[in-house]
């Protein structure tokens, strides 16, 4: 299935509110939130993707339709010697388009759009995504990366040429 990513725009903003209320919905199985009293899960780190030079939104489409976004953003190290790592923020795809190959196809450009250190994380509770990711990962990377656990999230760190 063909798909485009392109960097949202500010006046794309709110597309991607509407689908972090989607993305929040099927994440809630997995971590205790609760909409607002307007009805909205909300989030409020959005607008630092576009004052912050080291957080990137994009979104995603199948044809003309909307598929999903993917929020990067780059995160000092543990110690001052560690370096820098990108991170995947939030990852969405519409159910819709799941399984058809779209998620790995955009993860995997993505990885390509930053090259360098990479850490990527899922709930521990999130067995679905592990899957997804280490599946992924692994085949970006050719069997290249290492995992650790850490304070109920489980990594996959991986190096992008």
């Amino acid at each position: 299935m063909s798909f485009t990513i392109a960097r949202a725009t500010f006046e794309q903003k709110h597309i991607l509110e509407h689908l972090l209320e989607l993305y929040s919905h099927d994440f809630s199985e997995f971590i205790e939130i609760d909409v607002d009293e307007e009805g909205r899960y909300g989030y409020p780190q959005l607008g630092m993707y576009w004052t912050e030079p080291d957080r990137h939104p994009f979104l995603i489409r199948s044809g003309e339709k909307w598929a999903g976004f993917v929020l990067v953003r780059k995160i000092a190290g543990d110690h001052p010697d560690a370096g820098s790592s990108y991170s995947i923020a939030e990852f969405f795809i519409i159910r819709k388009y799941r399984r058809s190959g779209i998620g790995k196809a955009v993860a995997h450009e993505i990885f390509r759009m930053f090259p360098g250190r990479w850490e990527v994380f899922q709930l521990t509770t999130n067995l679905p995504a592990q899957a997804f990711w280490r599946k992924t990962i692994g085949e970006y990377t050719g069997g290249r990366y290492r995992e650790k656990e850490e304070n109920g999230k489980q990594f996959q760190l991986f190096h992008s040429p």
